[in-house]
């Protein structure tokens, strides 16, 4: 029997912002070449869990420990966690004007590598790596040039937060509601993307309301939150049973 590599081990965590508890004894568990995907009604903590994760300073860890790669990054600063291998895709993407999108993704680039004590690469040797970096997902290069999400739609922002995932090779890759405002087109795009990216030495962990993501992806694991705590896992056939029954499909099972 091969033994999995935890990536990454979330134990009795409680979560909390403003005084109101908002995650209430989670407890996770994903190893290395897994995906799973996080379902839940609105409210139920899911991008609240993404955030902490990925150690966004608004919320306060009052109980618990998260272990990425065995190591304990509760307390750990967003930006270390980030370079240990951590990414968060955001739901919604900032627009941020005057800064291009090659110039925000260089600096990331190398912002990482200095903290790897590996060499940073020049601005020509970085274009030439962003662009088999687009061609890789399917991307118009046009996008380089033009500041960071400004004027995107919908698709496109998603797209560019799938670049900068597959540029910084991320170990964990949290992927928030990557599905949301996306058409057809776009959103087998962004499936077939995620699941090339997705090999043994990595994990992805999706947050998403809807069984399309599920059937195209095909993860590992779906859980089902509730009222701040993964309530039932299972395969990609729960996220149907969701469609069809909605999450009164957790009552009958319990």
């Amino acid at each position: 029997m091969i033994n999995k590599q935890e990536m990454l081990k979330i134990q009795n965590l409680h979560v909390s912002t403003n005084n109101k508890k908002i995650i209430a004894g989670l407890n996770l568990l994903i190893n290395k070449g897994e995906i799973h995907a996080i379902m839940g009604k609105n409210g139920s903590g899911k991008s609240t869990l993404a955030k902490v994760i990925s150690g966004h300073p608004s919320y306060e860890i009052t109980e618990g420990k998260i272990f990425f790669k065995n190591e304990n990054i509760t307390d750990e600063e967003p930006e270390n966690r980030s370079h240990k291998g951590i990414f968060l895709a955001f739901q919604y993407p900032i627009e941020v004007p005057g800064v291009s999108n090659i110039d925000f993704l260089r600096l990331a680039y190398n912002c990482k590598q200095k903290k790897l004590n590996k060499p940073e690469i020049d601005p020509l040797s970085f274009f030439q790596l962003v662009n088999h970096e687009l061609k890789e997902i399917d991307m118009n290069s046009l996008f380089l040039n033009r500041y960071l999400n400004e004027g995107f739609s919908g698709g496109e922002k998603k797209k560019n937060e799938i670049l900068q995932m597959s540029l910084l090779k991320s170990e964990l890759s949290i992927l928030d509601e990557i599905d949301s405002g996306l058409d057809v087109d776009a959103l087998r795009s962004i499936s077939n993307n995620i699941k090339e990216f997705a090999n043994k030495d990595n994990a992805i962990l999706l947050i998403t309301h809807y069984q399309k993501l599920i059937d195209y992806v095909q993860p590992d694991y779906v859980h089902i939150m509730d009222q701040g705590k993964i309530v039932m896992t299972g395969n990609a056939t729960i996220a149907s049973k969701i469609e069809k029954y909605g999450y009164e499909y957790i009552s009958l099972k319990k």
